[in-house]
C-alpha cells in the first residue's frame, strides 16, 4: 500500500510539473494527428466530381467539423474564469485548443480543395490562418521568455525599478548645481520609459532618450573641462551612466514582457473578425444551397 501511494504521488507530482503541450503524454497531440492523418487519407481516397472544392459532401463535411472546432476554441477565454481538475483541467483544455486548432490547418485547407479566390470564404481561411500563426507565436513566447524576464529583472519588482530611477534623478539634481549649465542635465530629470509606446516597447530603446542625450553633452564637456568643473562633470557622467544602466534593464523588461504579449492584440481581434467571417461564409454557403 505504500508503495502504491509513493507512486501515486510521484504521478500527481509529474502531472503538476509537465506543460500543456505535454500533458497526459501528449495526448491531445496525438489525437489531432489522428484527426488530421484520417482527413488526409480519405480526402486523397474518396472520389470527387469534377474535383474537391468545399461545395462537395466531403468539403461540407470538413466544413463542419472545422466551424466546430472553431467555436470551441474561442471557448478558451470563458474556460479560464473555471477551475476543474483531471480531463477538464485548464492545462487539458489549453493543450487540446492548441492541438486542435494546428489541425486546422489540415482540415480547414483540405475543406477548400485548394480552390481559393476573392471571395469572404478565403477571407475566412486567411483570418484562420493568422490566428492559428499568431497562436504558434505566442506558444514560442510563453515557452522562452518568462525566463529571460526574471533573468533581467533580478528579483527587482517594478515599484523598485522606478525608485531606482528616481534615487539616481535626485542624485544627479544634486550633483548638477556644481556645474555652469545644468539644462540639458536637469530636461534628462524624471524620465519615465514605461510611459513608453508599443513600437518603443518592442524595440526596447528610445531615439529621444533625454539621459542619452545628456550623457553624451556631459562626456564631450569633460573632455575639455579642468578643475572643479572637471570633478563636477565627472561626477554628474557616473550618475548619468547609472541611470542608463537603470534604463537599460527596464528597456530590456519591457521591450521582452511586449513580445510576450503583443500576440494577443493580433490573435484576439483576428478571432472575432474570424467568426465573423465564418458566419458569413456560412450563411451564404445556406443562401446558395
Amino acid at each position: 500500500m505504500a508503495t502504491r501511494g509513493a507512486k501515486q504521488i510521484e504521478r500527481s507530482r509529474s502531472s503538476a510539473h509537465e506543460g500543456f503541450l505535454q500533458h497526459r503524454n501528449h495526448r491531445w497531440l496525438k489525437i489531432a494527428l489522428g484527426l488530421s492523418i484520417a482527413a488526409l487519407i480519405v480526402y486523397l481516397g474518396v472520389d470527387v466530381e469534377p474535383r474537391h472544392n468545399g461545395g462537395s459532401w466531403y468539403g461540407y463535411t470538413l466544413g463542419t467539423i472545422g466551424a466546430l472546432l472553431i467555436l470551441w476554441l474561442t471557448m478558451l477565454g470563458v474556460r479560464k474564469r473555471a477551475m476543474t481538475r483531471g480531463y477538464f483541467s485548464l492545462k487539458a483544455w489549453t493543450s487540446a485548443h492548441v492541438y486542435l486548432g494546428l489541425s486546422l490547418i489540415v482540415i480547414a485547407t483540405l475543406h477548400t480543395g485548394f480552390q481559393l479566390g476573392w471571395n469572404v470564404h478565403t477571407l475566412a481561411y486567411v483570418l484562420m490562418m493568422i490566428v492559428i500563426l499568431s497562436g504558434i507565436y505566442g506558444i514560442i513566447a510563453y515557452s522562452t521568455l518568462p525566463e529571460a524576464l526574471s533573468d533581467n529583472r533580478s528579483e527587482m519588482t517594478r515599484s523598485q525599478m522606478i525608485e531606482t530611477i528616481a534615487k539616481l534623478d535626485r542624485q544627479i539634481d544634486i550633483a548638477a548645481q556644481l556645474l555652469e549649465d545644468t539644462e540639458i542635465v536637469r530636461s534628462s530629470l524624471k524620465e519615465n520609459p514605461f510611459r513608453a509606446g508599443i513600437f518603443a516597447r518592442l524595440s526596447g530603446s528610445d531615439r529621444n532618450c533625454r539621459n542619452a542625450r545628456a550623457l553624451q553633452d556631459m562626456r564631450a564637456r569633460l573632455a575639455t573641462a579642468t578643475g572643479e568643473q572637471e570633478d563636477a562633470i565627472r561626477a554628474v557622467v557616473q550618475l548619468l551612466e547609472r541611470k542608463a544602466a537603470a534604463l537599460a534593464r527596464i528597456r530590456r523588461q519591457l521591450k521582452i514582457k511586449a513580445r510576450l504579449e503583443v500576440w494577443l492584440f493580433i490573435h484576439v481581434p483576428t478571432t472575432f473578425a474570424l467568426i465573423a467571417a465564418l458566419s458569413v461564409h456560412i450563411l451564404s454557403v445556406f443562401y446558395y444551397w
